[in-house]
């Protein structure tokens, strides 16, 4: 899990006479959980010290007026679909305690769909339970679905947000639509933000010298587009689509525009000093 001081809000809660919770530091609180579009493990690896999606989206908030601080957690995991986060553990290990979550921020649905049976219906019934848990453990959080980036072709990625948003309208939730900036970005340079991830045992043996420096394991990542003047003839170099630093970036800006207007002008207020003989300590409020 990536921590970092930022947190995400709902989108259509601009503003509301309802407090928010804001437990930690006195920011406010926002959970990034997703997959591997989300989690970004590939560009961890290749430049450890980031910035990464998280501590980017917590600069380009810090960056407007009016904006209190927020910190990000990053709870995401490559491979993983809503199922399996239930099913196996993660998300009573990483998500159901975390303390005074404001916004929840959610995007799956590229793996359920590869990896879900009947994905058409147990999809939606896997996100129902999951925002029903959500609930449970977060009841004061601003839950908000997003639709995936453009990732399995235009007609899977319809199927998909198509069905995310019909979860949010019977769970009355907004949707916050990612795709159509990420694709609109794609159209200036389609591999622009997409790292590059590729066998090394296809790779011809007289490049093995000048690639070494980008090898992991079986694989020879490259973040951006360094190698393609020598390698990009190869048969689907280019062929992995998960974001690089590039795309994470165009998450985090597009992300931050979405939540500005709804923290702009908000205040977060620290609880009253602990006296020695209260029962227990009030938590910090968001007033609006």
């Amino acid at each position: 899990m990536k921590l970092l001081p930022c947190v995400v809000l709902s989108a259509c809660i601009l503003v509301t006479s309802t407090p928010a919770r804001a437990e930690h530091e006195g920011k406010i609180q926002i959970l990034l959980l997703g997959d591997s579009t989300v989690e970004g493990s590939v560009p961890r690896r290749i430049k450890p010290e980031g910035p990464h999606l998280e501590t980017v989206l917590e600069q380009l908030l810090a960056a407007e007026e009016d904006v209190p601080t927020c910190h990000v957690v990053n709870s995401s995991l490559s491979g993983e679909y809503i199922r399996r986060l239930l099913d196996f553990g993660r998300y009573d290990r990483d998500a159901a305690k975390l303390p005074g979550l404001d916004f929840i921020l959610i995007r799956y649905g590229l793996n359920d769909r590869a990896r879900r049976e009947n994905f058409g219906q147990n999809f939606p019934k896997d996100f129902h339970e999951l925002l029903a848990r959500l609930r449970q453990d977060h009841p004061e959080a601003k839950l908000i679905p997003m639709t995936v980036i453009p990732f399995s072709g235009a007609e899977a990625s319809q199927e998909i947000n198509d069905l995310v948003r019909q979860v949010a309208e019977k769970e009355q939730l907004p949707v916050f639509d990612i795709y159509p900036r990420y694709a609109a970005e794609l159209d200036k340079g389609y591999n622009m933000l997409n790292y590059r991830r590729y066998p090394l045992e296809k790779i011809p043996a007289k490049y093995h010298e000048l690639v070494k420096p980008f090898v992991h394991g079986p694989s020879v990542e490259v973040m951006g587009n360094e190698l393609d003047g020598i390698l990009g003839h190869l048969p689907g170099w280019t062929g992995d689509r998960h974001p690089n630093l590039a795309g994470y970036n165009v998450i985090a800006d597009e992300t931050a525009k979405y939540l500005t207007p709804m923290l702009r002008g908000v205040k977060v207020v620290s609880p009253e000093p602990i006296k020695e003989d209260s029962p227990k300590t009030p938590a910090p409020v968001i007033v609006p």
